[in-house]
């Protein structure tokens, strides 16, 4: 009898502590935490959502114990999923309509960035205040399919409505590390980049950012999170606090202004963090380059898909209501998230 007593006893001490457990967003104790890998393109500073979730714990939070890889090119995450070595994908969004139009059915859960985030920078005392000012410059990138090569040449099409050639713009592709320097000694009138190089085109080569290719595009899904239907279809709990942490990682973004520098500065400890402090503007504009939650909106879809097609990127077209299920980053940010 008193063993029974006892045993009564710890089944509901038991779920007691299930229960507050998972009131908190905590797992539950009596189930072990899922181990994932996360293959992501580059180590990049729009991917922050996800060093913030990794940093803090809130993966571990919501029952996870991940694994990041970085694959060291765009395209390489869709190999990492397809083989198993990852599960989840972490890069360019254009990437999950290649991978399905060739065979792969991949499904997009979560948004990672919110704009095509591509700055032009300048020497102090250029007047550039549109796509219009590229006539007749030459504009230093990095080498394509690099979204510093197709984006000006996209907006100058799509929003300039001219032909850059016939307008006398010259591309000058570049190396990683070697747009700033083209600026700085007048190979190049401007380079349109990435962040941090906006940044560290500011603080040490004494540039100006001087306009925002992803401000005039409006919200697109630049980078997004993405895995396999087969993946799920059978771990739907897993991909729910996979999004979970991502929603409450970008809500923390929002909500504490340190956090940003924080995990920046552990993420890439090669940079000032003047660095850092000077991006954050452009990271957080009207159009939000880090996220406010990870739903992927159809005018999201919309406008990255116009702009990965016309830039020559894309090996076909896929609609929204294929490739993206939203209910994941939904649910995490009602419980979790931002609206």
């Amino acid at each position: 009898m008193n063993s029974m007593i006892l045993d009564r006893r710890a089944f509901v001490a038991g779920m007691a502590a299930t229960t507050g457990a998972l009131a908190l967003g905590m797992p539950s104790p009596s189930r072990a935490a899922t181990p994932v890998t996360i293959s992501e393109a580059i180590h990049l500073g729009f991917y922050i959502p996800v060093y913030v979730a990794m940093r803090k714990g809130l993966f571990e939070k919501h029952g996870i114990t991940p694994t990041l890889t970085t694959a060291g090119g765009i395209a390489q995450p869709v190999p990492a999923i397809l083989s198993r070595q990852a599960q989840f994908a972490v890069t360019g969004t254009g990437m999950s309509v290649n991978a399905t139009v060739e065979g792969a059915q991949m499904v997009n859960i979560a948004k990672i960035a919110g704009q095509i985030s591509v700055w032009v920078v300048a020497k102090p005392g250029l007047k550039f205040t549109s796509v219009e000012d590229f006539k007749g410059k030459t504009v230093a990138t990095l080498q394509f399919p690099s979204n510093t090569f197709t984006t000006p040449t996209y907006a100058m099409k799509a929003i300039g409505g001219f032909d850059p050639e016939a307008e006398g713009v010259k591309i000058l592709q570049l190396p990683f590390g070697a747009q700033l320097q083209a600026v700085a000694d007048g190979r190049a009138d401007v380079a349109t980049v990435f962040e941090w190089d906006a940044s560290i085109g500011e603080t040490q080569f004494g540039l100006e950012t001087v306009f925002s290719l992803g401000q005039a595009l409006g919200p697109a899904c630049f980078a997004s999170s993405f895995v396999t239907r087969d993946y799920l279809e059978q771990n739907p709990e897993t991909v729910q606090a996979y999004c979970n942490a991502l929603a409450e990682a970008q809500k923390l973004l929002h909500e504490d202004e340190a956090v940003f520098g924080e995990i920046s500065a552990v993420e890439f400890p090669q940079l000032d963090p003047a660095v850092f402090k000077a991006a954050r503007g452009r990271m957080f504009g009207d159009v939000s380059l880090v996220p406010r939650n990870p739903t992927i909106s159809e005018l999201e879809w919309n406008t990255l898909v116009k702009h990965e097609s016309v830039a020559g990127t894309l090996r076909g077209e896929r609609p929204y209501s294929e490739m993206v299920d939203n209910s994941f980053a939904q649910k995490a940010t009602e419980e979790f998230g931002l609206k």
